[in-house]
């Protein structure tokens, strides 16, 4: 089992800059990738930017070249930060993590940031 805790979403003006953190504990071993994805209301999940254990990153093109994730290996922890932010990008924002535990697929997700854009 992994755990998953965010922080850092809050209300931010247009332009501005937001940085959330998840961080990882319980069978943290277990884990090849993790991201980020975002649902705003009446819409569905989706993905925002990823990263796996090799540091290989992948982006949503709605946010390439705004957004930037990294890890804290030795803390467990991913961030996401968040640039230029619009008011487009007001969503809960959800950490996944996804690992692999004797061969069975595994994804878990925190319980939700939320990030609220005004223009």
């Amino acid at each position: 089992q992994v755990q998953l805790v965010e922080s850092g979403g809050g209300l931010v003006q247009a332009g501005g800059s937001l940085r959330l953190s998840c961080a990882a504990s319980g069978s943290v071993f277990s884990i090849n990738a993790m991201g980020w994805y975002r649902q705003a209301p009446g819409k569905q999940r989706e993905l925002v930017a990823t990263i796996n254990r090799a540091g290989t990153t992948n982006y949503a093109d709605y946010v390439k070249g705004r957004f930037t994730i990294s890890t804290d290996n030795a803390k467990n922890t991913v961030y996401l930060q968040m640039n230029s932010l619009k008011a487009e990008d007001t969503a809960v924002y959800y950490c996944n993590a996804h690992s692999i535990s004797r061969w069975v697929p595994n994804d878990y997700w925190g319980q939700g940031t939320q990030v609220t854009v005004s223009s």
